[in-house]
Order: structure tokens, then C-alpha cells, then sequence
């Protein structure tokens, strides 16, 4: 079958909730990807982080060959010989007393809406049913009843309310709202220390350490959502090492599993997470051994593999070849490691053209909030490679 056959099944049975780019990808190895009719194309969107390893790696392909053929899922009525250890692996790379185990970005954040909740009334003293939750103008933080609820993005929310109450929305990047968004019944401030879905925005210099200082005055959990930002992208392994601050919890995934298998976790210590009882929270898949040997590769890999700091080698280094592109197409360009956005004017007609054309030339990415160019590729990524997609890129924009 051929590129428009396989298009034409998917409109006819699929639903319409995507948009993607009229490419089908039928196999890839690193950052490189090809389609059902031959054509080799280099990732730069890397499934939105969670091929940072880049695609297929071997060693996180032999793990998830030889676990499945031993046991794949046992759910959690009993134990596993995967989950403990990657527990402990996880939490040793990262610092944290505990992490909280499940599948995809979105179950992580509500787990850490969940938990914020329980921690507010168990150990704030917050009334029952009052707590309340700060979160960011501009935020993605996934795709549930209760997330759609706090975006701002009329269409995440429109046709899908009511939505759940007991969150505030503010600024991004505005430390002085943060503060006066706080109240007595406040539990914690939700926040992506760059906003990658939004257009790949950073926050002003100082803004992560300013809203830790704010949230320990006031006794408030900082959470970051590091799901796209986390386990190397940036350059560093968590976005907000940047700034040198600790959130209160930590949520990760994607990356987790090398994108192989749904995996995602909330990291924080043992006071915080120390709040559910058995029952209170779990799944089904959480934490299946399957998922856990894919999740530890995937972490060896990216330590031993030093992906860190290759990111935080080249990002630069592709950020400042963008810089100096002089087209008139461009806004602005901005980016942390290996994580950069190409913003154009909006009299271009938006970023999606652009990125069809650079389809054309063999080089794949994904238009974000109408206007950005996101360039995320696998961290697996060589200079070479760099060079050449800034080639590509250069030729679309100067068109």
C-alpha cells in the first residue's frame, strides 16, 4: 500500500482528533525515519520527547524482547521483580525519596493533582474540598476532563465542560502574580518550566527560583511538569536544574521508556507521597514489569550514552545557526538544548506551511500554537546532522 491508501483508511475509520503532516512512517532508526514508499526523512519532533534516545535503540529494543518474554503484566494485586528496582534506579539518578508509577503524561498529572489535594488536607490543615491549585496561562499539561479545564486554549475546553473546580490561572512567568494568586487554602503551583507545547516559551531568568522561594513562604508544593522538558531534553536533566531549584515533585514521562511503552512517574519525597493508603490511587498497568525494564534501560541509555550532555553540546549549537538565518519569514528563535522553536510573523500564514515544505526536503516537524516551528530531534542527534537539517531549514526560510 502506498502513502494515499493508507490516508484514505485512516480518514474513512479514524477519528478526527489529529492533524498530522501526509507522511506514513513505517520504520526508523535514530533520528532518521522512512516512509511506505521509500522515502527517508530526518525527526526532528522526536514523538514530542519520548525518543530522545533516539528510535529503536537497540539496547532498550533487547530489554523489552527479553522481559517480554519472561512477564509482562501481573498488575499490582501482586508484587514484580522490575518495579522495585526501577524505584530505586529512578530515584537514585534523580534525588527523590519516592516516585508513584504510571503510564501516560496525563495519569501522571492528575496523580500529582491528586496527591497535592490529599497533602493539602492531611498535612497543610486545609479544609476539606478546599483546596485550591495555581497553574500557568498558556500550559499543556495533557488532555483530561480536569486539565482541559484549567487551559487556556479554547480548543482544548470548548464542548467538553463543566470542568472541575479549585484552580487559578495565571501569567506565565510572572512571579509577583504567583504571589498574589496565593490564599490560605492554596496546595500547590503546577508549572512547565518551558512551556513546549505553548511555542516552546521561556520563562524571564530567575522566575523558577522566584516561585520556589513564594511556595516555601507560603507552605505551597511546587510542581513542575518536566513530561516534555525532562530526562535530558534541555541539556540538563531536569529544565529546572537550570535555575538550580527542587520542585516538591517532579513529573516525568515519555522519555521514560525511550518510546517504546507508555511510562510516566511522579518523583517527590517520602512526607508527599507518603499520603496515599492502599486503594486511594493506582492502575492497572502502573507499574508493570514490562514498562519498568523498558524505563531502566531507557535511563541507562541516557547516562551512559552521555545524551545530557550532547544535548547541552549541540542545542546551542543548532540554536545559533538558526539565529543567523536572515529571513523575513522569521519572529524569533528560542530555544534550551534541544529544545527550539522558530516563531513566524503571523502575516506568513502560520508555521504549518513551513513545516510542509521542510517535509518536502526530508526534514520532519510539527507546527505549534499556529505560529511556531518546534525543532525537538532524538538527542541521539550528530553535528553533522545538525548541519544538515539547518540546511534544510535555511532553504525553506529564505525562499
Amino acid at each position: 500500500m502506498r502513502t494515499e491508501e493508507y490516508i484514505a483508511l485512516e480518514d474513512r475509520y479514524g477519528a478526527r482528533n489529529y492533524k498530522p503532516l501526509d507522511v506514513v512512517i513505517t520504520h526508523a532508526q535514530g533520528v532518521w525515519v522512512w516512509d511506505v514508499d521509500g522515502n527517508r526523512y530526518m525527526d526532528c519532533l522526536s514523538a514530542y520527547s519520548a525518543v530522545n534516545q533516539g528510535h529503536c535503540h537497540p539496547r532498550i529494543l533487547r530489554a523489552l524482547v527479553e522481559q517480554a518474554e519472561r512477564l509482562t503484566l501481573t498488575s499490582r494485586a501482586f508484587r514484580n521483580d522490575q518495579l522495585p528496582l526501577l524505584e530505586r534506579e529512578l530515584c537514585e539518578l534523580t534525588g527523590y525519596e519516592m516516585m508513584l508509577p504510571m503510564n501516560t503524561g496525563t495519569e501522571a498529572v492528575e496523580t500529582a493533582l491528586k496527591t497535592a489535594r490529599k497533602w493539602a488536607y492531611m498535612v497543610k490543615g486545609i479544609p476539606d474540598s478546599q483546596a485550591e491549585v495555581i497553574v500557568c496561562a498558556g500550559n499543556f499539561h495533557g488532555r483530561s476532563i480536569t486539565i482541559v479545564g484549567f487551559s487556556t486554549e479554547p480548543l482544548y475546553r470548548d464542548g467538553f465542560g463543566p470542568f472541575t473546580p479549585g484552580f487559578k490561572i495565571i501569567p506565565y512567568g510572572d512571579s509577583e502574580a504567583l504571589e498574589a494568586a496565593i490564599t490560605p487554602h492554596t496546595a500547590a503551583f503546577l508549572v512547565e518550566p518551558i512551556q513546549g507545547e505553548g511555542g516552546v516559551v521561556i520563562p524571564p531568568a530567575g522566575y523558577l527560583q522566584r516561585a520556589r522561594e513564594i511556595c516555601d513562604r507560603h507552605n505551597v508544593l511546587f510542581i513542575a511538569d518536566e513530561i516534555q522538558t525532562g530526562l535530558g531534553r534541555t541539556g540538563r536533566l531536569f529544565a529546572c536544574d537550570w535555575e538550580g531549584v527542587r520542585p516538591d515533585m517532579v513529573l516525568v514521562g515519555k522519555a521514560l521508556s525511550g518510546g517504546f511503552y507508555p511510562v510516566s512517574a511522579v518523583l517527590s519525597s517520602r512526607q508527599v507521597l507518603g499520603v496515599f493508603k492502599p486503594g486511594e490511587h493506582g492502575s492497572t498497568f502502573g507499574g508493570n514489569p514490562l514498562g519498568c525494564a523498558v524505563a531502566r534501560e531507557a535511563l541507562k541509555v541516557l547516562v551512559e550514552e552521555e545524551l545530557i550532555k550532547r544535548a547541552a553540546e549541540l542545542g546551542p549549537y543548532f540554536l545559533g545557526r538558526l539565529e543567523r538565518i536572515e529571513s523575513r519569514y522569521v519572529r524569533q528563535v528560542r530555544g534550551r538544548g534541544l529544545l527550539i522553536g522558530v516563531e513566524v510573523w503571523p502575516e506568513t500564514g502560520g508555521a504549518r506551511r513551513f513545516c510542509e515544505a521542510l517535509q518536502e526536503r526530508g526534514l520532519l516537524c510539527k507546527e505549534t500554537h499556529d505560529l511556531v516551528i518546534r525543532l525537538a530531534p532524538p538527542l541521539v542527534i550528530t553535528r553533522e546532522e545538525v548541519d544538515w537539517a539547518v540546511e534544510q531549514v535555511e532553504a525553506v526560510l529564505m525562499s
